[in-house]
Formats: C-alpha cells, structure tokens, sequence
C-alpha cells in the first residue's frame, strides 16, 4: 500500500546463541503514531537498531517505501528518513543549539566553511516548525531536559525525517513538559512525519499512540488499534498476567513507642531548609517536587552524600549525626539512586560482585580472607528473593535487562540489611511487569518493618504505594497528603507550581 512508510517483515536476530528477536513484523504508516510496547528485555531496542541499520538481522527484510533491505547501514537509513532520538539525545553539550541542530547538515553538505548565518536560520526555522522558541547561542549543557529534547527533534527535522523513533522521551519530564511535546509530535504528524513511540508509561500511550504492537520474549504478541485495547488487556499482552493495582495499608504503631526517622530544622544552604519530618517502621512515605525542589538533596543528605548544615536526625529515638555514607550504613540507611547505570551499578562486573559489593566485610575474618561460599549463598538468597532473572551470577550486570538491573541494585541495598531504605524514581525506565513485582518487594519489606522513603513523580506510583506524600517546593515541605484523602488529582494540581530559585 502506498500509506506504508516502512514495513519490517520476519525479522529475527540472536546474540551469541541468544535469540532476542524471532521473526517479529512491524508495520509503521506515513503520519501515524505507533507505539511499540513490552517488558524490559523484550526486543524493542534491539529491533530500534535493526530499524535505524545499527544492527545487522540474522534474517528477514525491511521494506522502506519501495526499496528493499537485507542489510540496512546506518546511512541508508537516515538517507531514507529514519531518526532516532535515544534517552539521552546524543547532543554535544560544549556546543551551541543552533550548532546541534544544524551543523549536521552543513558538514553532509561537504562544505569546507561554516555559513554561520545559514547555520541560525535552519535551527531558527526547525524550532519554529515545531512551535519552540529559545537562544540559538545558548549552550547545550546549560538547558533544562525538556530543551534537549527540543533540539534533539528539531535536529531531526533538519535532517528530513520521515520516521522518528522516540525511546522513552517522558522518563525526565513533568507532566507540563509532557503535554508540550505530545503537542509537538501532533505538529509532526501533520506535516506527515510518522512517530515511534516507545514507553511504559501506559496512560501516555493511550492518550498520545495510534496503533500498538507489544512484543514479549523477543516475538510479536499483539498488533492493533489503540482503541482495541485497554489498561488490562495491554498489560497482560506486556506480561502474559494480569496486574491489578491496589492500595498499601499502614496500621501506626502505638504512639509510645518513637518513630524510626525524625529530623527536625533540616537545612542544607541553597538545597532545603527546615526539614521536619517522621517516618514509622512498616511505612511507606513519598516525597515529590519538581526537579530542583530539594527532594534528592534531602535524601542524599540522610545517605551522608551531602550532609545537612545544621538540624537534628534521630534514629530509634536517639539523636545521631550523618556526615558520610559510612555513618549512614552504620546506622542502617540504604538508598537506591536515581540513575541505576551510572550511579547504582559496575556495569562491566558480575551480578554476585553487584550485590554484595556493599556487604562483603561481613563475610571476612579477623585476618581479612572472605568466606567465598558464604557470599555465594548469600548472593543467590537475594537473587531469588528479588527474582532476578539470569543463568548465572557470574554474568556481567550489563547483561540484564532494565527491570532486573534495577533488583540488582535494590538486592545490594538490603544486603547491608537496612532498616530504612530511600529509593529514588524506583522504577524509572523499568516496565509494567517489573513495577508490579518491585512494589511487591517494597510492600512486604514494610510489613516487616522497614521504613521506606519513595522519592517519585510518578504520581499513580505514589498513590498506589504511599500511606502518606509530602510535597517539596523550593526546598521546604509545602504541603502533606494523608493516604485517605490521596488523589492523583491533588498531587498533579499541587505540581503545577514553577519551581523558583532555590532557597538559601
């Protein structure tokens, strides 16, 4: 059909005998939205680079228009159309916005010298196109996400794309920044450009796709119309189960007995100021704010990452002092960082090395020998309380998908046995299946006892799994919600509020 923009017919390919995809089909039309779905570990990146000519198929084809694949190199693919704006926007951050958008296409031009003017006016008319506006001389490592993002598609334009695949563009967006780029790609769209858009975020899907495809282990499970499906036909076709949400209960202690956490006149200049605060063993508080709010300064400063200026922290009762994250794990503080990749795991290490890194002078003698076995056992205790799915330890933690990457890192947190854990956007980038499975994990964690913190602007997460929230603005708690009057609603109203300068 002559609507088809590209069409991926029985495409497979393996990896070192490991099949990740098995003669899977994707037909993407010209103008339509498509959204490609499924777990952690499913395909979809992998079928991202065969797409964009990254990576070679074992077999099968890809038609573009009318001309015929077999092998796709990343030049025939941008020749043909197709843009790929990753999660991290691959932009030069040292390097202007006029000259991200538009230097591509003066050095595809062979052009031994830069007409800087022609370079203003293509990165002015691509922001224009798309209804963008800000300074072209601005550097990049200067803007907010939100902006990157713009540049990243702006540069697409530039380079006439017909096909632009978006790998989770919302994982750092506010819901307002959100709302600006769905109505970007709606811009897009009626200049005929085709999306592919890939999240986990489900409301984003039906409120912004066309068409679905979700993948499961690497095979097509289901393709169709958006309106073919709902919230729990979509997630059992993502899975192969059903999920269904439903609330956490906290029942408080009595009130004799002191509260795990209190800080009191928590202040950190130019992070937060006069933090009062209480945390209850067995519950599980959130904390949200925009970006720039203080909401992972204060955590990081329980962690002792950044120690708080003055104020008191009391653990059990007893006044205590944080300055390090030795003191805080002394105390029994672990804390699950935002960006599990660069800040919560050794990539190029085991899974086992991963999990007891934190915990391995517990298994040595008074002359220091490490008692491999019991750290042997140990990691496979936390691998299978975690469900971390892998044919060995021994593997490197690179080899996992996002899901159980993201267990490995909560499995090297609890082996330090905590009685508090903070988790920081817990599962950023981490699909439906896998979400479901870790507020399991955290809810029978407080039922033992745990005090847990959730640091989160998913605002359905918080509500689902938060007995109460409190709300950070300009580095103080603005307001607190009780689990019984909780609503999504009150938590998006409340973040409509622009984050100002930050408090000193």
């Amino acid at each position: 059909m002559s609507d088809i923009l590209i069409d991926v017919e029985n495409i497979s390919k393996s990896f070192s005998g490991v099949q990740a995809l098995d003669q899977v089909n994707l037909t993407i039309k010209v103008g339509e939205i498509h959204c490609l779905m499924g777990g952690n570990g499913c395909g979809k990146s992998t079928l991202i680079k065969l797409i964009s000519g990254v990576e070679v198929p074992s077999s099968g084809r890809i038609v573009i228009g009318k001309n015929l694949y077999k092998r796709l190199r990343p030049i025939d693919a941008i020749r043909e159309g197709i843009q790929v704006i990753y999660q991290d926007f691959s932009l030069f951050p040292n390097l202007t916005v006029a000259e991200n958008i538009a230097l591509g296409s003066e050095v595809a031009k062979g052009r031994r010298v830069v007409n800087w003017k022609g370079v203003s006016k293509i990165a002015k008319d691509a922001l224009k196109q798309i209804g963008a506006n800000m300074d072209l001389n601005a550097l990049v490592e200067t803007l907010s996400v939100s902006d990157k993002q713009m540049i990243a598609i702006s540069r697409a334009i530039v380079q006439k794309a017909k096909l632009i695949i978006m790998d989770e563009p919302t994982t750092a967006l506010t819901e307002k920044e959100v709302a600006t780029l769905f109505r970007i790609i709606k811009r897009l769209q009626a200049k005929g450009i085709a999306i592919l858009f890939v999240s986990h975020k489900l409301n984003e899907v039906f409120n912004i796709s066309e068409h679905i495809t979700v993948l499961r282990n690497g095979k097509n499970v289901v393709s169709g119309d958006v309106r073919t499906f709902n919230q729990a036909s979509l997630v059992k076709a993502m899975t192969g189960r059903e999920i269904k949400g439903t609330p956490y209960l906290f029942q408080k202690q009595s009130k004799d007995k002191p509260s795990l956490l209190k800080v009191e006149n928590y202040t950190k200049r130019n992070k937060f100021k006069d933090i009062f605060l209480e945390l209850y063993p067995g519950e599980i508080l959130g904390i949200t704010g925009l970006l720039g709010s203080g909401r992972t300064e204060f955590a990081l400063s329980l962690y002792g990452m950044e120690p708080a200026d003055s104020g008191n922290l009391s653990l059990n009762g007893k006044q205590v002092r944080i300055k390090s994250v030795h003191d805080s794990t002394k105390h029994g503080i672990a804390y699950v960082p935002e960006d599990r990749l660069t800040e919560g795991l050794f990539l190029s290490h085991s899974i086992g090395k991963n999990i007891m890194i934190g915990s391995i002078r517990n298994f040595a003698s008074r002359l220091n020998l490490i008692a491999y076995n019991r750290v042997e056992e140990e990691t496979s205790n936390w691998m299978k309380r975690l469900n971390i799915s892998t044919p060995s330890s021994d593997l490197p933690v690179s080899s996992l998908s996002g899901g159980n990457q993201q267990r490995v890192v909560l499995a090297k947190c609890l082996a330090t046995k905590p009685q508090i854990l903070i988790l920081n956007g817990p599962t950023v980038g981490v699909d439906v299946g896998s979400k479901a499975d870790i507020y399991s994990i955290l809810r029978k964690l407080a039922k033992e006892g745990m005090g847990i913190v959730i640091i989160s602007d998913d605002i359905p997460e918080l509500v689902e799994n938060c007995n109460r929230v409190i709300m950070m603005k300009r580095g103080r708690i603005d307001s607190e919600y009780a689990k019984e009057t909780l609503t999504e609603e009150d938590l998006n109203r409340g973040l409509q509020t622009d984050v100002k300068e930050r408090v000193i």
